[in-house]
């Protein structure tokens, strides 16, 4: 069952968020839903976030997926900007000021660090997990391992759900 208790010290929601994916994840087999109510759980709990979505890969290009924010960019091209180098490195990238990344693409004009993680599907890469935040350096060590760990429990639910619109 799904807890959307945060209250407690600054960052304790963070310690929650792991248990309330696998609640949210549970027994849901449709990728659309399921990743619509991971973006809003990682808003929940995670302060000073202004974005938090997904970008599912098609082909070469990443398109927008389930998202809790503004509006954003529809398509991100392997390589391009934070996701699509996390895409075409196959690893997870930190940048604590946008600005300062070659290539950054700013969909929104208030975000000023972001963290990507990418999700994989039967060893290949099916999307990213994109947060943003307008605050410069805002995720950190601990940030960065809840994150991990929420790619980890999101690419192992996505592994058991069945999807077609995606694959390639």
């Amino acid at each position: 069952m799904f807890d959307a208790r945060k209250e407690g010290r600054a960052g304790e929601g963070l310690c929650r968020l792991p248990a309330a994916l696998e609640a949210l994840l549970e027994g849901d087999d449709d990728l659309i839903s399921g990743l619509a109510n991971a973006s809003a759980a990682v808003r929940w709990y995670l302060d000073d976030v202004n974005w938090a979505g997904f970008y599912l890969l098609k082909g070469s290009t990443l398109v927008l997926g389930p998202f809790q924010g503004l509006p954003a960019c529809s398509r991100i091209e392997e390589g391009k900007g934070v996701c699509g180098r996390a895409v075409l490195d196959r690893k997870h990238i930190v940048v604590p000021d946008v600005h300062k990344f070659p290539g950054h693409i700013a969909c929104d004009s208030a975000s000023v660090s972001e963290i990507v993680v990418p999700l994989f599907r039967h060893g290949k890469v099916f999307a990213v997990l994109d947060v943003d935040s307008p605050r410069p350096g805002r995720f950190g060590p601990a940030e960065e391992e809840a994150l991990l760990g929420a790619g980890g429990i999101i690419s192992a639910w996505a592994s058991g759900v069945l999807f077609t619109e995606i694959e390639t």
